[in-house]
């Protein structure tokens, strides 16, 4: 039984900036691969105002989570989100699994932490 899609989209993201609180804004994109094999994925950046970044590719081993870092240069293959930009990910992965978008946004003394399930394909 295959749990998952190939195919999510978030419409909705932005770059916190890091804020004063002790926990530092983040966004991160969480992928779980429930499957036996390696999960794939590569990732197309959508901005209002320029053109998509392509060519981020991560892999997820089998059986595995794991959770990219939006301001992680390592997690985005060189590519850094700006602070408070507004954007859009389409994650396309070779096998199906389970995705979501999380955002700390600390620029409140009462900081704002969610989550959010994808369009799924």
């Amino acid at each position: 039984m295959e749990i998952g899609k190939k195919i999510w989209v978030f419409p909705d993201t932005e770059m916190p900036p890091a804020g004063d609180s002790l926990l530092k804004g983040h966004e991160s994109v969480i992928i779980l691969n429930m499957n036996d094999v390696p999960a794939h994925a590569k990732m197309t950046l959508y901005f209002e105002d320029r053109e998509p970044v392509t060519g981020i590719e991560v892999t997820v081993e089998p059986r595995r989570v794991r959770c990219l870092r939006t301001n992680n240069e390592n997690d985005f293959v060189g590519f850094t989100i700006p602070q408070e930009t507004q954007y859009a990910i389409c994650l396309e992965c070779d096998v199906p699994v389970v995705a979501q978008y999380g955002r700390l946004d600390t620029r409140q003394d009462n900081a704002a932490f969610y989550t959010v399930m994808g369009h799924s394909c």
